[in-house]
């Protein structure tokens, strides 16, 4: 299998929307979710990474950054009007994460294999498509 990294169109950031309502969030946290987390593809595994891993590799700093990244989908859910506790779930993901990466070795194998901006995605879609159900798209 031929592995290729994603083509990351560079007009992709500029045709986002900045808009509040519930389509552009969505747009927004799919393009973010998939630069944190399925940028790349390693060849031999076939395993999808992203800014989240490779920022990682960087000791502390980089897992510090990775976090902010991450809190950055906690700030959209919670302007979408997500509960409490779903916000505090999503938060402790991304906390986890960022401790998980800190330790040397064991923090950069664990984000091929723990993908808390994927799961924090995932969680806000379904709250997008419960409560804004004009958002939702068809998955190809």
């Amino acid at each position: 299998m031929n592995a290729r990294p994603t083509p990351l169109n560079a007009t992709l950031f500029d045709q986002l929307p900045v808009g509040r309502d519930a389509a552009a969030v969505r747009r927004r946290i799919e393009a973010v979710e998939r630069l944190l987390e399925g940028l790349y593809v390693i060849p031999g595994i076939n395993r999808r990474v992203g800014l989240d891993a490779i920022v990682g590799l960087v000791p502390v700093v980089g897992d510090l950054l990775s976090g902010a990244m991450g809190m950055w989908l906690v700030w959209e859910a919670r302007n979408l009007g997500m509960s409490r506790l779903a916000l505090f779930g999503m938060t402790a993901r991304v906390g986890f994460d960022t401790m998980l990466g800190m330790v040397p070795v064991v923090g950069d194998a664990a984000d091929l294999f723990y993908r808390s901006n994927t799961r924090n995605v995932k969680r806000i879609k379904k709250h997008l498509d419960r409560h804004h159900p004009a958002t939702v798209t068809l998955q190809r």
